[in-house]
């Protein structure tokens, strides 16, 4: 959640983040309002409570006729105390909702506007010109069933719609891919981890998800338990309610998990193949860092994402996200989308984010400040990122760019040693 006082002290920043996200500029009044409110309830109750300490000690001194008169006034004061406490309850209550559906700020530069209000800050690479080579791109589905690397009908049976087995070649390619990216984190000093993908209400709505209005959550109602999304939801609640010591530099986790999504909404946008399922894996960058540090490490997870797209050799552009596509959390959001032939666009295979101390606030999570003398200074909150280095959907993107003209799949380099050396692969019919 955001600062409360920051945004007291900075109201119109706030409005303007609001305003760019097409949000409510209302809600930082509402906030405000709430605050005051709090305060003067905080202050009533600590007022009467101390006038209550006073009459007790009075109330032992005096006899007869004014202590009665005392025990009254005290009676009295008990009650308006109690009265008190439950309004100053009701106020924080009150301001903790608000704060709690109110976005984070978002950082200077960022493009105002919805979905399609994005920037692109870069391309990389040149689609292939498959007319002039002479034939006709095939889509990522029809040349995974020819080489027998997905079985989508077979899914459905099992699970419904939108599920799918990756078999053969697909489960490999699945499998290098992610080795891949987990190799490439391990270089760049991530902790790798094995996640778990239910995880408790507290730590999805403490991640920045509305659990009771998210149609994109699987709930397990009888466990009251959530699937999650992304390992980023266990990962920031790996250190709730911790104090981190971050003297030596950013704490950075690899999480490697299979996700869930209901992708509601999107009936009839991508039904075809794996665009867009409910089940996928994926492995996902986490980064707790001070909030002075969050920039420059947004720039490094950026970076690492696009080195993946480059060993992969894929076309891809860099975009930065419309405030009013960064959801809840995020104070600044980096795509890369690759190139994806036969859609003649750039579908997304990374996202970065930058949370700043939004989820840390909501998690309880700081680190122990130092002062400029060397000792210890008070706990801050810190700074959480998060950032994708490789996802199922990486296959659709890897299939559709490398297919030569017989069907085969030529092999980006990079990932041949982790397919024994295969450097091209053929239709299974061949």
């Amino acid at each position: 959640m955001i600062d409360i006082k920051d945004l007291i002290e900075n109201p119109e920043q706030y409005k303007a983040s609001q305003r760019a996200r097409g949000a409510s500029e209302s809600a930082v009044d509402e906030l405000m309002a709430a605050h005051e409110v709090r305060s003067a309830a905080i202050t009533r109750f600590e007022s009467l409570r101390a006038e209550q300490k006073v009459h007790g000690k009075k109330v032992a001194k005096a006899q007869g006729d004014e202590k009665q008169q005392l025990l009254e006034e005290v009676k009295q004061l008990s009650q308006d105390v109690k009265a008190a406490e439950a309004a100053s309850g009701e106020a924080q209550a009150e301001l903790r909702r608000l704060q709690a559906g109110f976005p984070n700020l978002i950082h200077d530069g960022v493009p105002a506007g919805g979905e399609d209000d994005f920037i692109t800050l870069r391309t990389e690479g040149a689609p292939r010109d498959f007319a002039a080579e002479g034939f006709e791109p095939k889509d990522h589905l029809e040349l995974a069933e020819a080489l027998g690397a997905v079985d989508m009908e077979r899914g459905a049976k099992v699970s419904g719609a939108r599920f799918y087995f990756l078999k053969g070649i697909g489960a490999r390619l699945e499998l290098a891919i992610m080795q891949l990216g987990l190799d490439q984190a391990l270089a760049a000093d991530f902790t790798p981890m094995m996640t778990p993908t239910l995880v408790r209400p507290d730590t999805m709505a403490g991640t920045g998800f509305d659990v009771e209005h998210d149609d994109e959550i699987y709930r397990l109602e009888r466990d009251e338990l959530y699937l999650v999304g992304t390992s980023e939801v266990a990962l920031a609640g790996y250190h709730a309610d911790e104090i981190l010591d971050l003297s030596a530099g950013p704490q950075r986790y690899a999480g490697w998990s299979t996700c869930y999504r209901r992708e509601a909404g999107s009936h009839g946008k991508d039904t075809r193949g794996i665009i867009r399922v409910h089940q996928f894996n994926k492995l996902e960058m986490f980064v707790y860092c001070s909030a002075e540090e969050s920039e420059a490490e947004h720039a490094r997870l950026l970076e690492w994402e696009e080195q993946m797209l480059t060993k992969l050799e894929l076309p891809y552009r860099v975009i930065d996200t419309a405030a009013g596509d960064l959801g809840l959390s995020a104070a600044r959001k980096f795509d890369c989308e690759a190139w994806v032939p036969t859609q003649g666009t750039y579908r997304e295979l990374t996202s970065t984010s930058d949370t700043t101390t939004f989820q840390a606030r909501r998690l309880n999570i700081r680190e122990r400040t130092v002062k400029e003398d060397g000792t210890k200074g008070p706990t801050a909150p810190v700074a959480t990122l998060n950032g994708t280095l490789a996802t199922t959907r990486w296959i659709v993107a890897i299939l559709e760019n490398h297919q030569q003209a017989d069907g085969s799949i030529r092999i980006p380099e990079a990932l041949r040693p982790y397919l024994g050396g295969i450097d091209v692969v053929e239709p299974s019919g061949k």
